[in-house]
């Protein structure tokens, strides 16, 4: 009995590895296009699926701008991923999505040193935090996931306009078909939950990707917009503590959830595939195919409306 036992837990046990190693060898980016040449900004990149995706296009012999809100980390993960790649042309910038000022002065610094930028990877995010407000008084999922981004794009978006077959990949969630905007409370003041405005922050993603691809139709600028899946990363940790985290992971691994590698690679995906070309507007999922926008995010009406808005709110157009 008890070896039947032991030969049914290691035949499960083995099942699950080789169903684990198959998972990872479809979760790779099928484009082995090398950007050799190539200036990409990735915002959030000292961790997670941010840092991730660095790596992997490091190892494409990209040029990086880490844009990260804390420099010190964006530094520590320059010299991480040149020792680990062997590639020297990466910087660390000073980014805080959630100070109008801090953007205008990163973009300021990078207009006068970059001549082109090729790929805006807008990545950095906060899922289900505390309610509070960025330093301009917005609630802070919908002020740094999209409010922060939109200012990020639009004070970037003429040197993208003058490089060529430039790209701008927004990082949206499966989680954007939950939301639902409520332009009356815009900022959560009367009512907040935080799985309520994480999905609205990234609906409202979707809706941006949307509106700005119809308006640089013909500019040789590509939008798109993707989701990466569930990761195992500190995305999370306003949800599920460190400790937990620690125990549960290995399993969750095991059982098919991503690493941050494996999330990353629809990011890098979109940055670099030369099949996306004039694919503008797109919504790239976990299997690198297009899919189908949820039907809240094909509200015209409400997208035009947050498009207004957000300019108002920013004032960077």
């Amino acid at each position: 009995m008890a070896y039947l036992v032991i030969g049914s837990a290691l035949a499960l046990f083995t099942a699950v590895v080789a169903r684990r190693v198959l998972l990872c060898f479809k979760r790779q980016c099928p484009s082995k296009n090398l950007m050799v040449g190539k200036t990409i900004i990735i915002t959030g990149a000292n961790s997670g699926l941010g840092k991730a995706a660095a790596l992997e296009l490091a190892k494409r012999k990209a040029r990086l701008i880490l844009a990260c809100r804390t420099f010190s980390s964006a530094k520590e993960t320059v010299k991480e991923i040149q020792g680990a790649t062997g590639n020297g042309e990466i910087v660390a910038k000073e980014l805080n999505l959630a100070s109008l000022d801090s953007i205008h002065k990163f973009c300021k610094e990078i207009l006068v040193e970059e001549e082109k930028i090729d790929v805006l990877l807008n990545n950095a995010g906060l899922f289900q935090c505390p309610y509070r407000k960025t330093e301009d008084g917005f609630e802070m999922q919908m002020g740094v996931n999209h409010l922060g981004h939109f200012a990020l794009t639009l004070l970037l978006l003429e040197r993208m306009k003058q490089t060529r077959e430039s790209r701008i990949v927004v990082v949206s969630s499966s989680l954007s078909k939950r939301g639902c905007l409520n332009f009356e409370d815009f900022h959560s003041e009367e009512s907040y939950r935080k799985s309520k405005a994480y999905a609205d922050s990234k609906l409202a993603n979707l809706m941006f990707v949307k509106q700005l691809s119809e308006q640089l139709d013909g500019s040789g600028v590509d939008v798109l917009a993707l989701h990466p899946g569930m990761a195992i990363t500190n995305l999370g940790r306003h949800v599920v503590s460190s400790v937990v985290k620690t125990i549960l992971s290995p399993l969750v691994y095991l059982f098919g959830l991503r690493t941050a590698s494996e999330g990353s690679q629809t990011l890098v995906y979109c940055a670099v595939a030369d099949e996306l070309k004039g694919k503008s507007g797109a919504y790239i999922g976990t299997d690198f195919q297009p899919c189908q926008y949820p039907p809240n995010a094909m509200d015209k009406e409400a997208a035009i409306k947050l498009w207004e808005l957000s300019k108002s709110l920013t004032k960077v157009a």
